[in-house]
């Protein structure tokens, strides 16, 4: 018995190394330099949603599909999957909360109509304080479909106004959708006896395009595994520190590194033309105001024929847990994350599962649309968030990435994707939320 496993464990070991060489031929670090250069490039603008820059992002997604050989989608023209979506811009807004007029720089609001509050009792005034969590109280406003005012404690000016830069600068929903208005206002309050808001939105509907190619499969075309990551970041915001005149968030692990790891496995893959199941490439608009492009794009797939989802977000610099590793979100949720560890055996790379459930990225991410619906739809990452300064700011350029590990990580998932791939395994499907 011993014998056979050392004999198996050989053979194991060969293999993993014939598939690593094939691997790093077909995936060379010089491509992937200059894709994710090019992407997060001054001249992209930061690939802001509604930009020049999103479409420039988008014509070079587009040259590299169709040099590479991709087919466009079903019902589809081009690699484009255009839809539109309403923008809601704030004109103007007034604030006086008891009874003291608001500086306009210390005020924004969120809303896809004009409203206006006088004390209004089904608003619910939630005071951050100095001691709390923006960030939690934030979402949980966000999510609770509430009329809300925040009112924000001073300490956090800072995050404050790089949320002010980006989402008080208007909101995007699907045509029809409405959400309730937030309200966030900076300053000390003890309580908010009294308030008044005005403010006045500007609706425009608008088009916005994901960027999706095929392999169409040759013995299983009607199951689908998907390749994605978005291609959208915040633009030009305001400098995050004192002195700093760069205003461009180049997005540059955010999330320029997935896009080029959907590109370099989009071109291993169509090189290789011997995939079983049907291959989606599909880089993702609007992830960062909503996720707005892949849940479109969920609704134009028939979740049933997807057997899996490797979503890839930000694999810039090294994880938490060293050199050659990744985390998968949901690890927990599927088998998906033992079926790609399994495909590793032999090599120096390993998937961990998320870190940070504190974060919940398992839905914080292009996966979450299809997730959702039971499709096993992970997140593959090595951002140690909990800690990432660089994290949407003018900071995330070229210049502070590993491409190494971009570029191992990128090999990584195209050895631990190939059984998926050639149809022998399927991953099990992720409880739906029945929330």
């Amino acid at each position: 018995m011993k014998k056979v496993s050392i004999i198996t464990a050989a053979l194991l070991s060969v293999s993993a190394y014939s598939f690593a060489q094939n691997v790093n031929k077909l995936i060379s670090k010089n491509d992937v330099t200059r894709i994710i250069k090019t992407l997060s490039a001054d001249d992209m603008q930061g690939r802001a949603t509604f930009t020049p820059g999103i479409e420039k992002a988008a014509t070079f997604i587009e040259r590299e599909y169709k040099k590479a050989g991709l087919k466009p989608m079903a019902g589809n023209t081009g690699y484009r999957q255009n839809f539109t979506m309403v923008r809601s811009t704030p004109v103007s807004l007034t604030a006086n909360i008891n009874g003291k007029a608001i500086a306009a720089d210390s005020a924004f609001a969120s809303s896809t109509d004009s409203f206006k509050w006088a004390s209004d009792k089904d608003v619910q005034v939630v005071t951050v304080g100095p001691d709390k969590n923006f960030r939690t109280e934030y979402r949980a406003a966000l999510q609770s479909g509430k009329k809300t005012l925040l009112l924000i404690d001073p300490k956090f000016k800072d995050l404050f106004s790089r949320i002010k830069s980006y989402l008080g600068a208007g909101s995007t929903n699907f045509k029809g959708k409405v959400k309730e208005p937030l309200v966030f206002v900076l300053g000390k309050f003890d309580n908010a006896a009294s308030f008044d808001v005005n403010c006045d939105i500007k609706n425009e509907e608008l088009p916005l395009f994901n960027v999706a190619g095929i392999i169409p499969g040759k013995t299983k075309p009607d199951e689908y595994v998907i390749f994605s990551g978005h291609y959208d970041h915040l633009g030009i915001i305001k400098p995050d520190k004192p002195g700093v005149t760069d205003s461009i968030a180049n997005g540059a692990d955010d999330d320029a590194s997935g896009t080029t790891a959907v590109l370099s496995l989009a071109k291993y893959y169509k090189k290789l033309n011997n995939n079983a199941r049907t291959l989606i490439f599909v880089a993702f608009t609007a992830e960062e105001i909503g996720e707005y492009g892949s849940q479109y794009f969920a609704r134009q797939v028939d979740a049933d024929k997807v057997v899996a989802m490797f979503n890839i977000e930000m694999i810039g610099k090294a994880s938490k847990f060293g050199t050659n590793s990744a985390f998968i979100t949901g690890f927990e949720r599927s088998d998906f994350g033992k079926i790609l560890q399994k495909n590793l055996e032999g090599t120096a790379f390993k998937f961990y599962p998320d870190p940070y459930p504190d974060q919940d990225l398992f839905y914080r991410s292009d996966n979450a649309s299809l997730a959702e619906v039971g499709v096993p739809a992970h997140t593959i990452s090595t951002d140690q968030i909990d800690i990432d300064k660089l994290y949407h700011t003018v900071g995330d350029e070229f210049g502070t990435l590993d491409v190494n590990n971009i570029t191992s990580t990128i090999r990584a998932i195209a050895l631990s994707s190939r059984t998926i791939v050639s149809g022998k395994d399927t991953p099990t499907r992720v409880p739906k939320k029945t929330e």
